[in-house]
């Protein structure tokens, strides 16, 4: 089956689009979104789409990334789309360059832009391998069922259509169809935590352990999503059944549901804060469990979990 037809049937599974909507393709210029964006726009007239095509030039590679810019307009201008550019300030990101915060920038941009545009969906070039970075990435540093359902095929606006499509699959597409791609250097390298992952620790599990491991991991991903989605709303149920958080109610819980519980407790005060390891939700789950009777207080990050008595308590770390 081709890349086409498989996308179709994520539209389908997924429920990631209806006919005739506006989506907004993030396209770097790399073979991941360069390929969602000949396949949105095969796909342009079956579902009456209407499709802006979003850049975001860091300028941190100097010349790349202009040629970056310029395959993205010349993309754009040969689909007849339109596109919008960011251009982020290089003052402000030689302050930080982590993944996180050029991540930040990207999705805020998209967002702009679905606003701008009235678009119903934003469209990014997330594919299995991917999904399987990312697993063993979460794994590597703790992580509970959420993260390891890690990356979704839709998560509010933003959609993954190539989600389930191995890089292979995709340069194969690529070929076929003649397309020009651009390829980004720093993601030859080790100086990100997923380069590493990608570049060094995949190679050798896939020559020493199972060839077949980035597979393996993306199906354990959405085993466990589908878990995930269970407890998810168990716990969701829960909540709005207690409004305060008693220890000894908490304590009766079955510990997944428990952890889940804390977690979407804690996201109540602060719905931004990324991933929570699961080495802090064991913290938490110690001091619900402990006979002392004194005071007990935890700092997570930006906030303050305290215990008193028969309560929980959450609140921001000042």
């Amino acid at each position: 089956m081709n890349i086409v037809k498989k996308i179709q049937e994520n539209v389908f599974r997924y429920q990631l689009f209806s006919r005739g909507a506006k989506i907004v393709v993030g396209v770097s210029g790399g073979p991941d979104s360069v390929c969602l964006l000949d396949v949105f726009y095969q796909l342009k007239n079956k579902y009456d789409l209407k499709i802006i095509a979003a850049h975001v030039n860091y300028g941190l590679r100097g010349k790349d990334s202009e040629k970056d810019e310029a395959l993205v307009k010349n993309l754009a201008k040969k689909y007849a789309l339109p596109i919008e550019i960011k251009n982020a300030p290089c003052s402000m990101l030689h302050v930080s360059c982590s993944e996180e915060k050029l991540r930040q920038i990207r999705y805020h941009f998209f967002e702009k832009t679905r606003k701008k545009h009235g678009a119903d969906a934003i469209a990014v070039g997330h594919n299995l391998n991917d999904q399987a970075e990312t697993v063993l990435m979460r794994i590597l540093r703790g992580t509970g069922l959420r993260g390891l359902g890690a990356i979704k095929f839709r998560n509010n606006y933003i959609i993954r259509p190539l989600l389930n499509i191995p890089r292979k699959e995709i340069l194969a597409h690529l070929r076929k169809n003649k397309l020009p791609f651009r390829i980004d250097k720093t993601n030859l390298g080790t100086d990100f935590t997923r380069n590493k992952i990608r570049n060094k620790l995949f190679p050798h599990l896939e020559k020493k352990f199972n060839p077949n491991i980035q597979e393996v991991l993306y199906k354990l991903s959405q085993s466990v999503a589908d878990d995930y989605d269970f407890i998810g709303k168990y716990s969701a149920e829960w909540l709005k059944s207690n409004k305060s958080l008693r220890v000894l109610k908490l304590k009766r819980l079955h510990p997944a549901v428990q952890r889940e519980v804390l977690r979407s407790a804690i996201e109540r005060y602060e719905p931004n804060l990324r991933e929570i390891e699961s080495a802090h939700i064991e913290e938490i789950i110690k001091i619900i469990k402990s006979n002392k009777n004194k005071e007990q207080i935890i700092k997570l990050k930006k906030l303050k979990i305290r215990r008193k008595g028969d309560r929980l308590f959450i609140s921001h770390n000042t």
